[in-house]
């Protein structure tokens, strides 16, 4: 079994696969520990999956996963993290921007101990407008509400000790969580300063509109972090507010009625509609908060639903018989 597994996926990185492969090479065996490249291809449409089919055939250390079609980032790095077998797990992108040397820095702090080496782009050379400046406030949100304090939480570029991986869910965008995630389970995670490099080549596959879906992924994180194990008591308390702000004011109309005899829908019917509406809303809310509660067992109970789907895994014809064995 290799002690390292490196994870690239690929999407339309015909231009990259040939010399990122060289590259890690290289400094793989410069590690000098047992290591695998598993190299999953995201339903591209060019040549990758043929150059990746080549690269297999002729280094056993190479394992290649084909995705049916394009399932995204996540998903295909949950594909890769699926079909890796070393003890450590470090994902990469795969159009060059994350340099290959910096590999010995994740393997020096991964022997050190920790369950987590999260990249940090620490020097940015990208367009302060549209990447920079976002990426800055959304990762200074994503450490305020997840409690995990690192600066980076955009960059695949991080490490892994491959059991932990199996305890967090990936969909969505979820993948740039797994360290809060992970801290839900009591890892131990560090931070390190990675080169930030131009695309040489391809044309990037990132924008702006990732900025939106990754807030909404934030708010699921939230909630997960601090109320996954008990629904109610975010859903409880919402509801239960609306119900007694609602019945605190349906009683306040009543002893006006009573006292003053006063016709409660010509001079309170906006705000006994208000009413109504808090009390249905609360009860609701509550509701759902109850089927929450009855819904986290399935959360806990093992599953072999995966947000992907496979056409085939190239292996080694060795490594093929060691797995059957």
């Amino acid at each position: 079994m290799p002690k390292y597994s490196i994870v690239v996926p690929f999407h339309n990185e015909e231009e990259n696969v040939t010399e990122l492969y060289d590259r890690l090479k290289v400094v793989m065996e410069t590690v000098g520990d047992t290591f695998e490249l598993v190299f999953v291809d995201d339903g591209s449409r060019d040549c990758t999956f043929k150059l990746l089919q080549q690269i297999a055939a002729v280094d056993s250390r190479v394992v290649v996963v084909k995705l049916r079609r394009n399932f995204g980032q996540t998903s295909a790095l949950a594909a890769g993290f699926h079909n890796a077998q070393g003890d450590y797990v470090i994902a990469m992108d795969g159009d060059l921007q994350h340099d290959p040397n910096d590999i010995p820095l994740f393997v020096e702090k991964v022997n050190e101990g920790f369950d987590i080496v999260s990249g940090w782009r620490k020097v940015r050379i990208d367009n302060f407008v549209l990447r920079r400046f976002p990426s800055r406030c959304a990762n200074w949100l994503m450490a305020k509400l997840s409690g995990v304090n690192i600066h980076d939480f955009g960059t695949t570029f991080k490490a892994y000790r491959r059991d932990l991986l199996h305890l967090v869910p990936l969909y969505g965008e979820m993948h740039r969580f797994i360290p809060a995630l992970a801290s839900w389970h009591g890892a131990t995670i560090c931070e390190i300063p990675i080169k930030n490099v131009n695309r040489e080549r391809g044309v990037s596959h990132y924008g702006i509109s990732r900025t939106f879906r990754v807030f909404f992924d934030l708010l699921t994180i939230r909630f997960l972090l601090k109320y996954l194990s008990r629904p109610l008591h975010f859903f409880g308390t919402v509801g239960m507010t609306g119900v007694t702000a609602g019945l605190g004011i349906a009683l306040w109309m009543m002893i006006d009625k009573l006292i003053h005899h006063s016709d409660v829908m010509a001079a309170h019917g906006p705000l006994m509609l208000f009413a109504a509406v808090l009390i249905v809303a609360g009860v609701q809310l509550v509701a759902l908060g109850l089927l929450g509660e009855l819904q986290v067992r399935h959360y806990y109970d093992p599953t072999e639903r995966t947000p992907y789907s496979v056409e085939r895994v190239l292996r080694s014809q060795e490594e093929q018989s060691h797995l059957t064995e």
